[in-house]
């Protein structure tokens, strides 16, 4: 490595983005007496929506310092429950989240999805613009600079993400009371006001339905509606108690 150098110390659930800092949690980075701390870090890997505190010599610092050479930097990930300043909370999936986005609406957490590949700018902008937390897997799109908020999602399984989230951001539930197709906010309905999307089963099965004020979907208590209990119960049960 050429130039001074700085020593970096990560936060061992950072780790999964520098594995040159493996086993030890430690590395050493150039500077240039210009570039940002916050450069310093997204270089080394870690978009800094994951970071929480930066620590130089011990003392909290902001992402704009700029290191010198022999300063012993600490970066901590971001604390959980994470407030997100300014705007109600609600996200923006990318097109690999859409199992977790549907569960996220079936809770009743405003959470808006791309079930297309729009492009990182694209989605950049549409978090800006409606001030929505970015949910992704994909680190490129993270250090985009125009998000409004970000994190990373860990895990590839859906109930390990959803779990995270709601450990992660801790948004109010109210389950039930959004499309899981298009996150519009749902209403009562009648059988007839939604007879033309049941079959004869059904139609003679079912009295009590909900339907989708946006894209009029219709709802009801069917095959599936246990294993959606579970999803939300589990949820639910994982809330901290209130103080």
């Amino acid at each position: 490595m050429n130039g001074p150098e700085i020593h970096v110390e990560f936060a061992p659930e950072l780790l999964l983005f520098v594995p040159r800092a493996r086993p030890t949690g430690a590395t050493k980075a150039a500077t240039d007496g210009v570039s940002s701390l916050g450069h310093v870090v997204e270089s080394l890997g870690v978009p800094l929506t994951e970071v929480g505190a930066l620590l130089v010599d011990g003392r909290e610092v902001p992402a704009a310092h700029v290191p010198q050479a022999g300063e012993s930097v600490t970066v901590r990930a971001v604390a959980h429950p994470q407030r997100v300043p300014g705007a109600p909370l609600r996200f923006l999936l990318d097109v690999h989240l859409g199992t977790l986005a549907r569960r996220l609406r079936l809770l009743g957490v405003d959470t808006a999805y791309e079930s297309t590949d729009i492009g990182d700018p694209a989605l950049a902008a549409r978090s800006a613009a409606e001030q929505r937390v970015m949910l992704s897997r994909d680190r490129g799109l993270l250090r985009r600079r125009e998000l409004w908020a970000g994190a990373f999602v860990y895990s590839t399984r859906p109930e390990e993400q959803l779990t995270y989230v709601l450990d992660r951001f801790q948004p109010e539930l109210r389950p039930w009371s959004r499309c899981t197709a298009c996150n519009g906010l749902l209403r009562k309905a009648s059988k007839e006001d939604v007879a033309d999307q049941l079959k004869g089963g059904t139609h003679r099965t079912y009295d009590v339905f909900a339907q989708c004020a946006e894209c009029g979907r219709a709802y009801w208590k069917g095959a599936h509606h246990d294993q959606l209990v579970a999803i939300v119960e589990r949820a639910v049960a994982s809330r901290p108690a209130p103080h």
